[in-house]
């Protein structure tokens, strides 16, 4: 099955933020007099027009980049400019709304799950998918900025979605395939799924630990391509088909393992995640906002006890208790703790402004966000070239000596530098896929 998870640009998600502090202005007060008639006063009374704001209503979610997954930013909404200046008055310049921003919420929730991927396939811990299941995470964020496109037309959507991932998957593709030809491996028509990835690409077993975390663009597509129907029916009725979307997976595991092969490979994976891209419609249209706090936090711990408990009570069917081993666990465990977070994001209106204060922190986020399919791709290639890279440098005396080369540790820091290598170098492709200038950072 696949591992573990772990992709946001998305892309991420931008927010705008209106006025809100109008003032109004009333007329002169009328002198007082003795006669107890009232007296008009010799020149004509002038009152000051009331000041009219614009609303800028509720932040609205953009979409710049993709992180997984790559979406099309959205316009920005134009402003109407309200009242007319009075007579005989300079007019003034009403001063220009707010940039509109990312929300740094979703944004670090991404670049912590892309780290804890690349910890994941560096260390091989089986409780991180505990701690932070990742691609439930990223499938949630997905399905909220899903269904943000949608208010576009679903076929440009699509073709936009399409056109910010493939490049791409093609461009880190060509260097997987060519090492893998080298390598005695000869294809037949299934090099098709290279091109576009409806199924697993093939491989042979010299490049397996590259290609096969190919498994998550291959169901990212999946969903892509069936999210305007899927989004129909669940505005149809959000709640019952919400909580029907973790039926796949127990009958799966409960009635019928479904076929072999491709086929069987893509149903298990998009039954496993299904809850968690359709809560990112629910997050979207405000569905979980709308719930009781008591309800969503009983039933999300309800959620994560389940996994929990048949994750422990099954490992020894698989030999672990990893969450990426035992896709049952998976879903229910992901469907709890993405609930919680995603209802946290609505009810309390988390937006993690404050990251913007710290520079660095920030910029760190922001590139994650920006070249998260970049990352995603090639670290598992950044992490294979960092051993052969260690066994070189046991021939230098000096770093024998003081660094420590046996360590695993170590290996994770020769990974992300390597990795840090490969968005400087590969990271432009998603540039060219957006449409935008190429740069060597964002």
């Amino acid at each position: 099955m696949s591992w573990e998870q772990q992709g946001y640009q998305q892309q991420g998600y931008g927010y705008g933020y209106g006025d809100g502090n109008g003032q109004e202005y009333g007329g002169h007060e009328q002198p007082q007099y003795a006669q107890p008639q009232y007296v008009q006063p010799a020149y004509p009374q002038q009152t000051c027009p009331q000041q009219q704001y614009v609303d800028y209503g509720q932040p609205v979610a953009v979409e710049e980049t993709a992180p997984l997954p790559p979406v099309e930013p959205e316009p920005e909404p134009e402003v109407a400019v309200v009242g007319e200046k009075p007579a005989g008055e300079a007019a003034e310049e009403k001063p220009p709304p707010k940039p509109v921003g990312r929300d740094r919420y979703f944004d670090t929730l991404r670049a912590v799950a892309l780290i804890r991927v690349v910890t994941y396939h560096t260390f091989g811990w089986a409780w991180c998918g505990m701690v932070f299941p990742s691609m439930g995470i990223m499938f949630g964020l997905a399905g909220t900025l899903m269904a943000k496109s949608l208010e576009r037309p679903a076929l440009k959507v699509v073709r936009s979605r399409l056109r910010r991932l493939l490049p791409p998957f093609w461009f880190w593709g060509f260097f997987v395939v060519l090492a893998m030809l080298v390598h005695d491996w000869m294809p037949h028509w299934e090099i098709a799924y290279w091109i576009v990835p409806f199924g697993d690409p093939p491989g042979n077993q010299w490049g397996v630990q590259a290609w096969e975390i190919l498994w998550y663009l291959r169901t990212y597509l999946w969903f892509v391509l069936l999210s305007p129907l899927l989004l129909k029916v669940f505005r149809a009725a959000p709640v019952p088909v919400l909580f029907l979307s973790l039926a796949p997976i127990l009958v799966l595991t409960f009635v019928w393992s479904g076929p072999e092969g491709r086929l069987g490979n893509e149903m298990w994976d998009f039954s496993t995640y299904l809850f968690c891209w359709i809560l990112g419609f629910a997050h979207r249209d405000g569905v979980l906002r709308r719930m009781k706090p008591a309800l969503v936090v009983v039933l999300s711990f309800a959620a994560v006890g389940y996994g929990g408990w048949y994750a422990f009570s099954h490992q020894g069917e698989v030999g672990t208790y990893d969450l990426d081993e035992i896709p049952l666990a998976q879903a229910f465990w992901s469907a709890g703790f993405v609930m919680l977070l995603m209802w946290a994001k609505a009810y309390f209106a988390i937006d993690f402004a404050w990251l913007t204060r710290f520079r660095r922190l920030d910029r760190v986020v922001t590139v994650f966000n920006a070249r998260a399919v970049t990352i995603y791709l090639w670290h598992e290639i950044a992490l294979i070239l960092a051993v052969p890279l260690i066994d070189q440098f046991w021939n230098v005396p000096a770093f024998e000596k003081y660094l420590p080369l046996e360590s695993q540790w170590f290996m994770f820091g020769v990974g992300w530098v390597l990795i840090a290598v490969f968005v400087v170098a590969c990271g432009w492709v998603e540039d060219v896929a957006a449409r935008k200038k190429p740069k060597l950072l964002p």
